[in-house]
């Protein structure tokens, strides 16, 4: 778990410091899910041992590649449905990961300048990213706080520096709940997210999936649990429904990533083994 730490851009104070802004140093030597993904989308971010599980994981499921990549542009297709259409002006993104193309408060900003976003992460390298994630546009704010899914509170209480939990909220947790084991009750943790938000707010999710190319995506999960601090538990269509137990799933409901709202048939036919879903709570 993270040990704390705030920092924030925007139309309010230029910074917001927590004490914890500045992690300990860590071991290299374990490969880290951040990272690993990083690899997969092509960046320098990343050691070699998160570069060694990334290619263990290519060879056990050549299309991991094709499926971080569609996870990413379901991020920004849903982020520009719920700043567009659904009217969400708020988000919480945990579990943000290295910065990327196309992050939560780029698209957002894109539709909504004032959109305010809390980014939430763990691993030290993305908290050395931080700024980039800060860089909101005038009419907006940014924050980042380096902390745990799994500290629900603390991450709250933080979020809440930023966020007004009066008004509606976009949660993202995209590829991220895979490492909260059932030992650890994920679904308690996503209903203790959900209880903080007010009527209107949304659950916007990703999950590895058991049962699209399950042979195949099995053997990724196993060699990445050999290589990996953070375990991986894959979850089947149903399993990854209960997140959204209560709440009106937007259409098309739960489907392979690249199959919510697709901007091409291409984009839809893209290989993803990752169940995707937006859930509305009224």
């Amino acid at each position: 778990m993270g040990s704390g730490g705030v920092q924030e851009t925007g139309e309010g104070p230029d910074e917001v410091a927590v004490s914890g802004a500045e992690r300990a140093s860590f071991d290299t030597s374990v490969a880290h899910i951040a990272r690993v993904y990083d690899y997969w989308l092509g960046g320098k971010d990343n050691f070699a041992a998160d570069r060694a599980a990334a290619e263990q994981a290519i060879a056990a499921y050549p299309d991991i590649v094709l499926s971080v990549r569609a996870n990413r542009a379901f991020l920004a297709r849903v982020v520009r449905y719920l700043a567009g259409e659904a009217g969400i002006r708020q988000f919480l993104d945990i579990g943000t990961g290295i910065p990327s193309a196309s992050n939560t408060h780029e698209v957002a900003q894109s539709v909504a300048p004032e959109s305010r976003v809390v980014y939430v992460d763990n691993d030290p390298v993305v908290l050395t990213h931080a700024r980039a994630l800060l860089a909101s546009g005038p009419h907006g704010v940014t924050s980042y706080l380096d902390a745990d899914l799994r500290g629900t509170g603390r991450v709250l209480t933080a979020a809440a520096h930023t966020l007004d939990f009066s008004r509606p909220v976009g949660v993202m947790l995209m590829a991220i709940l895979q490492h909260v084991g059932n030992a650890e009750n994920p679904y308690a943790t996503v209903a203790a997210l959900l209880d903080a938000m007010p009527a209107g707010s949304y659950l916007a999710l990703s999950h590895p999936a058991s049962d699209i190319e399950a042979e195949a995506q099995g053997e990724l999960a196993r060699r990445l649990n050999q290589t990996m601090a953070e375990k991986v538990t894959l979850r089947d269509r149903a399993q990854v429904a209960r997140f959204f137990d209560g709440l009106e799933l937007v259409e098309p409901g739960l489907v392979r990533v690249p199959q919510w709202r697709p901007a091409s048939e291409a984009e839809a036919s893209s290989p993803a083994g990752l169940w995707g879903g937006v859930g509305r709570k009224n």
